[in-house]
């Protein structure tokens, strides 16, 4: 039996990078004072910022990061495996990368992922995102190693499309991460159904870190960080403001769930219907 403690932080992205970087730096130090040994930051951790010129010129290169080079030095001092779980990485003069970057405890990178699907939505209260707009979707998933199991990568709007999950879940992915800045709306809606379904059809942990209240007007998201375990129980929930919440996490609990409920051996092949009607929503 393997059992180690997991932190999930819950903050409030602003669009200026330094303030993020303090409130980051605060909760990754309380959360491995409470004993954590894998620390999560949310989505887009280094800012949230409205506007695309000034997003395009705040970015850096991978390289040249601030918030992955605080982590990498927290990582280093902590002991922790950190997730950063996304933040604004250029690519090129006119397109970003939103990535997710685990750190190893010597501080060096072991994984990264950027976000394969686009949040490109116009939400019934008015709301309206292009993540297409700026970020380059990225191509490949990704699984990691930790020193308690395999990690499985993926970022909030990636939690619609379960067949990515299933995809890690075959791979081997006895943990997944959701880290999120979902908006108020979605969240009240669909948040926890969502990750405690992806929970429970692979029958792995889901580490979901989130964005939490008012990141400039206009913007607000819905926190409620989530810590499931296999079954689907909730081991620990964010309440409303910024904080950590942390969990014990048992790797006994996925084998007793995948020898109870053993659906990832039981996938099989299927031809895709033929589309005989057109759907209501239809494109």
């Amino acid at each position: 039996m393997t059992v180690f403690k997991a932190a999930c932080l819950q903050i409030t992205s602003t669009p200026e990078i330094e303030p993020n970087l303090l409130q980051v730096e605060e909760l990754i130090r309380h959360a491995a004072r409470q004993g954590a040994q894998f620390i999560m930051t949310p989505e887009v951790s280094d800012m949230i910022e409205p506007k695309r010129p000034d997003r395009l010129k705040k970015a850096r290169p991978e390289s040249e990061n601030l918030m992955l080079g605080l982590a990498s030095e927290l990582a280093k001092e902590t002991g922790a495996w950190i997730l950063l779980g996304s933040v604004t990485v250029r690519l090129a003069e006119d397109k970003l990368a939103n990535r997710s970057l685990l750190v190893s405890p010597d501080g060096r990178v072991a994984a990264r992922y950027d976000k394969i699907h686009m949040f490109d939505v116009d939400l019934p209260n008015g709301e309206r995102y292009r993540e297409s707009a700026v970020f380059e979707p990225g191509q490949e998933g990704v699984l990691a190693s930790l020193p308690w199991g395999t990690l499985g990568m993926t970022i909030c709007y990636d939690l619609r499309f379960p067949h990515l999950y299933r995809s890690l879940g075959h791979g081997g992915a006895d943990f997944l991460t959701i880290p999120a800045a979902f908006t108020v709306p979605t969240g009240k809606a669909h948040w926890h159904v969502l990750l405690r379904a992806r929970a429970i059809e692979n029958g792995a942990f889901v580490f979901a870190p989130a964005q939490w209240g008012e990141h400039h007007p206009g913007r607000k998201t819905y926190g409620h960080s989530l810590i499931v375990n296999p079954w689907g129980e909730v081991l620990a929930e964010g309440e409303d403001g910024t904080g950590v919440i942390v969990a014990e996490i048992d790797t006994a609990k996925i084998a007793e769930a995948r020898a109870s409920v053993p659906s990832l051996r039981h996938d099989r092949p299927f031809s895709e219907p033929p589309q005989v009607v057109k759907p209501l929503a239809a494109e």
